[in-house]
């Protein structure tokens, strides 16, 4: 049994609320942890948002189990938060499972530069607020035989996939990271680019996002 012990009862409950909101969108939910050192990355994607959201999490000391000295491996979600002990700070690394096809291809650890033109936080939050009401409108005027999934996906990737201010970030990563509660009021953000990949940092979490169209030699498989 692989325990991993958190720096404190704070981390612990970070992680268990970042865990608990995957569940919320996908009660199989699978996660890709990575530790080495003092530091574990958590990986996830909620299918609602078509992005990956990563939570580092602070240990109490480096990480070794045997003789080894990383970690690496795919876990169900669902029992890593049952393993979680907020007072003990402590977590359980469960048995590994298939991982989907997303926990191949992650964003790769170096060579991110800062992307210019991410509006103000307040700014984000206005934007992510007019989208879901636009959303909310726009499926309520459809008449009831015009509301199939077919339709409603629709008009969701085209609100979604709008860019954000000058940038090339979607409005769907700025909502996955209100709705996984990354985004928080007085919390600094940052736009961040590395091959493909776009990453919206916060002290929180980041959203990580592959913009179609570049290539699959940019793609980062682990």
């Amino acid at each position: 049994m692989t325990v991993l012990h958190l720096a404190d009862e704070g981390e612990a409950a970070d992680l268990a609320a970042f865990l608990s909101r995957l569940l919320h969108y996908d009660r199989g939910a699978a996660v890709r942890l990575q530790a080495a050192g003092t530091a574990l990355a958590v990986f996830g994607r909620p299918p609602s948002f078509e992005v990956l959201a990563v939570r580092a999490v602070r240990l109490a000391k480096p990480y070794e189990d045997g003789l080894d000295v990383t970690l690496d491996v795919t876990v169900s979600a669902g029992e890593l938060l049952e393993s979680v002990d907020e007072r003990g700070a402590t977590a359980v690394v469960p048995g590994a499972v298939t991982g989907p096809p997303w926990a191949g291809v992650l964003p790769p650890r170096g060579g991110w530069r800062p992307e210019p033109g991410l509006p103000a936080p307040d700014a984000l939050r206005s934007l992510v607020a007019a989208a879901v009401a636009e959303f909310r409108s726009r499926t309520q005027e459809l008449p009831p035989e015009g509301r199939a999934r077919a339709e409603l996906d629709r008009i969701g990737r085209d609100i979604w996939s709008r860019e954000v201010g000058d940038t090339r970030l979607p409005v769907r990563a700025v909502h996955a990271a209100q709705s996984l509660g990354f985004l928080r009021p007085g919390a600094p953000l940052g736009l961040f680019s590395s091959g493909a990949w776009l990453r919206l940092r916060t002290p929180y979490g980041s959203i990580a996002v592959r913009q179609a169209g570049l290539g699959a030699l940019d793609v980062s498989v682990r």
